[in-house]
């Protein structure tokens, strides 16, 4: 395979990975941004803790979609080692997001429904970025390239059809 079809191969499958993942992140924006506003609709819940609470029902519906949609074709050993790291970087996330709605709201007094709503979605761009490189490169890691395990098995194959050793009478 040439460098540039090589090149090619890994932006289609960027491309194909930043699309599901915004698929995915797109869903848990609007479970975020439901949730966030209801509960400031009908709770007396003040704006940073409704905006915490939206984020971490956002964070698992995310897990799901990101584990059997996105990065389905991931290793999926050691699960427990997944799901911790996903936790700790949506944490990191979750302050991200809800940092920046702190300081509009408590350090520049923007506090209306409508300025709640456009530092929210600040918030979570800014987050999504961190997430979408720690996810991919810590979370839901890549197995080995296909290439490289079928030369490694046909190396396998190519010893397990050589002649026996005439020594010992045993393969190698």
């Amino acid at each position: 395979m040439s460098e540039r079809s090589a090149l090619r191969t890994q932006l289609e499958a960027l491309t194909r990975e930043l699309v599901k993942f915004g698929a995915v992140g797109g869903a848990g924006v609007v479970v975020n941004f439901a949730v966030f506003n209801l509960v400031r609709q009908l709770t007396e819940v003040p704006v940073v803790r409704a905006s915490i609470i939206a984020t971490v029902v956002a964070t698992g519906t995310n897990y799901l979609g990101y584990r059997y949609f996105t990065y389905r074709d991931r290793d999926k050993q050691g699960r427990t080692k997944e799901l911790t790291l996903f936790l700790l970087f949506s944490a990191i996330g979750l302050i991200i997001e809800n940092g920046l709605l702190y300081v509009a709201t408590y350090g520049f007094g923007w506090d209306s429904r409508l300025q709640s709503n456009v530092f929210k979605f600040l918030g979570i761009g800014i987050a999504t970025l961190f997430r979408f490189w720690s996810y991919r490169t810590w979370v839901f890691r890549t197995l080995p390239a296909r290439e490289a395990i079928e030369t490694a098995e046909s190396f396998l194959d190519d010893d397990a059809h050589r002649p026996s050793h005439p020594r010992s009478g045993s393969r190698k």
